[in-house]
């Protein structure tokens, strides 16, 4: 476990745990080791946090690629956070250059990390679940590693858009972690992996219990380029 990420272990979880006292359901269906893919609801950026709080493993989230570019002090510091984190630089240009999360992703999955994964590709603007991208269908079947569905509850209350940190007090957080999804041996063409993707978001909406939307999120400023159609 990366240097940071240990030090957030002991001492920023603890303080979300005390605050928050999130209840935690599933935590069976997280493997002890090896590689899989964690893809969730995405309701606010305190999802991360969160998540990373009742995980008792190494996370690797996916970071915006300016945040490792930043220059000055204030870009060495995100620099050295992210990387001390152990985080995944994802480009948001598109094309090829965004498909370097991909590369950096099937590595660590290989190695026995777990990568976390949003596939409705941004946060959602009002409580629904959308539709899902199918990069957590493509990255499964390349890395050879299950996906384990996450719902989480209550992180929108708790730090809606605008708000810098999560408010104790504002809402009650639930994690529930689903029963791996093994997608060994199935293709990976356009209408398999559109195919996973609707299995892993009906899942994904029996743990939350939200609207579910069949249709993708409206794109905020700037859209995760990790999520594909």
């Amino acid at each position: 476990m990366p240097l940071l990420y240990t030090i957030g272990k002991l001492t920023v979880a603890p303080t979300l745990r005390l605050a928050f006292r999130p209840t935690v359901e599933g935590l069976e269906h997280v493997p002890e080791t090896g590689g899989a893919i964690f893809a969730g609801n995405h309701l606010s950026v305190a999802d991360e946090l969160f998540l990373g709080t009742v995980v008792p493993r190494h996370l690797a989230f996916w970071a915006k690629s300016e945040y490792f570019k930043g220059t000055g002090a204030k870009g060495a510091f995100s620099k050295f956070v992210l990387t001390g984190l152990g985080a995944i630089p994802v480009e948001r240009a598109g094309g090829r250059a965004a498909l370097s999360a991909f590369d950096a992703a099937i590595p660590a999955l290989q190695g026995g990390d777990l990568v976390v994964v949003y596939p409705e590709g941004t946060r959602s603007p009002d409580g629904k679940l959308y539709r899902g991208r199918t990069g957590a269908a493509r990255l499964a079947i390349s890395a050879g590693v299950p996906i384990i569905p996450v719902g989480t509850i209550g992180t929108d209350k708790a730090q809606p858009i605008g708000a810098r940190v999560p408010r104790p007090g504002s809402a009650k957080i639930t994690v529930r972690f689903g029963k791996p999804l093994d997608f060994t041996g199935r293709p990976d063409d356009r209408t398999s992996l559109r195919q996973m993707t609707d299995e892993l978001m009906s899942e994904i909406q029996k743990l939350t219990g939200q609207e579910y939307v069949p249709r993708y999120a409206p794109p905020r400023a700037h859209p995760d380029p990790t999520r594909d159609a």
